[in-house]
């Protein structure tokens, strides 16, 4: 295990002894935590990076292709009463196969 000296502002300092009191561990747990959480989401927000330039329009037309046009399943609708703004839902149409199916736009 190393030390490290950090330098905090107070205010900072006096953040981390409450929240570290209210979770009931150390501020270096509370700090290591922190860092880890942090590392953590940049890591991922890499991964993701790496994924997406691999990642082709093409193969994903090709994939969302053979996705079958089905009528969604009744427990995945929207129910009237679960509107925020009191509004009626829109009722869900069933696409023709005959007609392209819409698909969403992608940057790139």
């Amino acid at each position: 295990m190393s030390t490290l000296s950090l330098r905090l502002p107070n205010s900072l300092h006096e953040r981390a002894r409450e929240l570290a009191g209210r979770e009931g561990i150390s501020i270096n747990q509370l700090i290591a935590t922190a860092l880890a959480e942090k590392r953590s989401a940049l890591m991922t927000e890499e991964y993701l990076e790496v994924r997406a330039r691999r990642g082709s329009r093409a193969r994903y037309l090709r994939a969302l292709a053979q996705v079958p046009d089905a009528e969604s399943e009744p427990s995945d609708r929207l129910d009237a009463a679960a509107s925020d703004d009191g509004s009626q839902p829109k009722k869900a149409r069933r696409r023709s196969s005959a007609k392209k199916p819409l698909r969403p736009r992608l940057r790139g």
